[in-house]
């Protein structure tokens, strides 16, 4: 092929990938929702990033945009006081095209997208055992005290693969008692020590890391977190810290969920499982059907393999 045709073909091809990535982030309209009765007046864009009663904060990208969508969407149909919850959007690239893909989903809603420097935290990221679980963007929930605005106290973090069907303003007063910096949904039962290589619990000075405590394994995708608290204890600094030894000798192999589980499991508050329907994505993935856990205030896990938020 003559170099001049190699070339329009190259422009061809290049026009038609970015017209199917525009499509891809095209979504039709949402309705707007309205406070319930006896809600607190609705904020609006002039009272600052910080008012609302509920500040959310998830990550953005093109993959799992379709997942994010069905999320918002969510938490705004069951909320009472949709006008009062507001949105933190972390995103590592195409701010500009993720920003107009929510405004025309989304035009009444409160959000803002806080860029985040995907390739500072890839020089400490360690290959796990799976590839998806390397992306720099699962990592931004280690930065997010340093990400969002400093007047802001409480969020609720969500991964991006979720669909909430109760209000989220319960979830978001889940009471953090004494010291506690956040709250997730807690499983005892899980076998904590799988979590950690023979290395980790080989040595005496790393396994004494749980000493004092009753570490459980915790979802990281269902959190609620008190940012000042965070920052007071320097908690982003203790991850990194983690990270950077797992670079020098392998401690864990399940990406960004052990360095949490080291400087968080055993001194967390509990969510009830109520909230998360743990494990219920990947079982449908594997075809195993199982009831949802009793009551109302529930989330479905959406697994990452199913790109697939309904």
């Amino acid at each position: 092929m003559p170099p001049g045709a190699r070339f329009r073909a190259f422009i061809i091809v290049a026009i038609f990938s970015a017209a199917a990535a525009a499509a891809a982030l095209e979504f039709r309209e949402a309705p707007k929702f309205y406070n319930a009765a006896g809600c607190p007046p609705a904020a609006n864009a002039s009272s600052g990033v910080c008012a609302g009663d509920v500040h959310v904060a998830m990550t953005l990208d093109a993959a799992y945009l379709r997942g994010s969508m069905a999320a918002i969407l969510s938490v705004l149909q069951h909320s009472s006081c949709p006008e009062n919850v507001a949105f933190h959007f972390v995103a590592s690239g195409g701010a500009a095209a993720l920003r107009h893909a929510v405004s025309s989903s989304f035009p009444y809603l409160r959000f803002e997208i806080h860029p985040f420097d995907a390739a500072a935290a890839a020089g400490l990221i360690s290959t796990s055992i799976r590839a998806a679980l390397d992306s720099p963007l699962n990592y931004a929930r280690n930065y997010l005290a340093d990400l969002l605005p400093h007047c802001l106290g409480r969020v609720v973090y969500l991964d991006s693969d979720l669909v909430l069907v109760d209000d989220i303003a319960k979830l978001a007063a889940t009471p953090l008692s004494g010291d506690a910096v956040l709250a997730a949904p807690e499983y005892c039962n899980a076998n904590f020590t799988s979590y950690f290589t023979p290395t980790f619990w080989s040595s005496p000075a790393l396994s004494r890391t749980f000493a004092g405590r009753r570490p459980c394994y915790f979802n990281t995708g269902v959190m609620v977190i008190d940012l000042q608290r965070w920052r007071a204890g320097g908690c982003t600094r203790r991850i990194v810290e983690w990270m950077e030894l797992q670079k020098r000798m392998r401690i864990y192999e399940l990406g960004s969920l052990p360095p949490f589980l080291l400087v968080f499991a055993g001194k967390i508050a509990a969510v009830d499982h109520r909230w998360n329907q743990h494990g219920l994505g990947g079982d449908n993935f594997r075809g195993l059907c199982r009831d949802l856990h009793p009551g109302p205030e529930v989330f479905k896990m959406i697994t990452r393999e199913t790109r697939d938020p309904f």
